[in-house]
């Protein structure tokens, strides 16, 4: 289905509405791989919500971390900065000029989602311009909340609950927690050319491995044992992590779990990919095959097409 026929099904009738939506869809199209791919797999009407609500997250990530841009760090903090003060009056109604803030703002709106978890995302987007490296895993916690915790807070609205909000509210944070330690271990060499580090360095210590030994593995092209070992550990960790998140998608309401579970399964793809590469992963950077992909989405679509066909309001929904 084209992203002008979502946009019919959710309603979304004005043009220049229409329009915001199309960029954030383009946005999610051309980074965001896994997202788009598992949105597919969601009811047409609700499809244009997660479009925003990527479009906007990337359109902040994307000052900070595109390697492209070699602005001083200071440039780059005060767009963010513009852009948190742009997006504040998004949110309470203001028109702006930012497409992905005015889409944001509309399905914000649509879905009654706490302007908190957008404020929090913003901050820690903040800190990739002043932070480089963290010493603990409860100071990476302050960072990973707001970059990562908050976008299952957002999405919950979107996709629906068969229980009370509050309930699926743990796992949810859980599994945007995972993603985003996956993503840290995925990108820990191209982290490493921005100039920061997300891994703990206690976490590193414990194994004998500092910035110095990564950077010079991303120098040489070569994985360190005791560099294997470290990500190794903490690729455990971070499947315990889905562990704790995997009950949320059986609260989810029934055509949005196919959507979770796909993305679920694509994302520890890339966790059994960094295995099968031997942890080497500081001079290249793994992805799940394509061929992959298609066995995960595939029946995720028999499933959502399933779904819609008995669709009924949910009782959390209905009420």
């Amino acid at each position: 289905m084209s992203g002008s026929s979502e946009l019919d099904a959710a309603g979304i009738t004005d043009p220049a509405l229409r329009a915001a939506y199309a960029t954030c869809r383009r946005l999610n199209a051309a980074h965001g791989r896994t997202y788009f791919l598992a949105t597919r797999l969601l009811p047409p009407d609700r499809r244009p919500a997660v479009h925003a609500l990527y479009g906007f997250a990337r359109y902040a990530d994307e000052i900070v971390d595109d390697l492209d841009d070699d602005r001083p760090v200071e440039e780059k903090a005060a767009e963010l900065d513009a852009l948190t003060a742009g997006l504040r009056a998004a949110l309470d109604g203001e028109p702006t000029g930012v497409p992905v803030l005015t889409a944001l703002a509309d399905t914000t709106r649509r879905h009654g989602i706490d302007h908190a978890h957008f404020v929090d995302f913003m901050t820690s987007m903040r800190m990739d311009t002043e932070v480089t490296s963290y010493a603990t895993d409860a100071e990476l916690a302050v960072y990973v909340h707001g970059s990562a915790a908050v976008i299952g807070l957002q999405m919950l609205p979107v996709l629906g609950t068969t229980v009370p909000l509050e309930e699926a509210i743990p796992p949810a944070t859980a599994l945007g927690v995972a993603f985003q330690l996956t993503n840290f271990l995925r990108d820990v060499g191209e982290d490493l050319d921005r100039g920061r580090v997300y891994i703990p360095a206690d976490e590193l210590a414990a194994f004998g491995v500092d910035r110095d030994l990564l950077a010079w593995c991303r120098a040489h092209r070569r994985t360190d044992t005791r560099v294997r070992r470290a990500l190794a550990h903490l690729v455990a960790r971070t499947r315990a992590t889905y562990r704790r998140a995997e009950p949320g998608i059986g609260m989810l309401e029934p055509v949005s779990r196919a959507c979770v579970g796909c993305a679920f399964t694509l994302y520890q793809g890339i966790l059994d990919e960094i295995e099968a590469a031997d942890y080497a992963v500081l001079h290249r950077r793994v992805a799940v095959p394509t061929r992959r992909r298609a066995a995960v989405a595939l029946p995720g679509l028999a499933r959502a097409l399933a779904a819609r066909t008995a669709r009924t309001p949910s009782p959390a929904r209905a009420a």
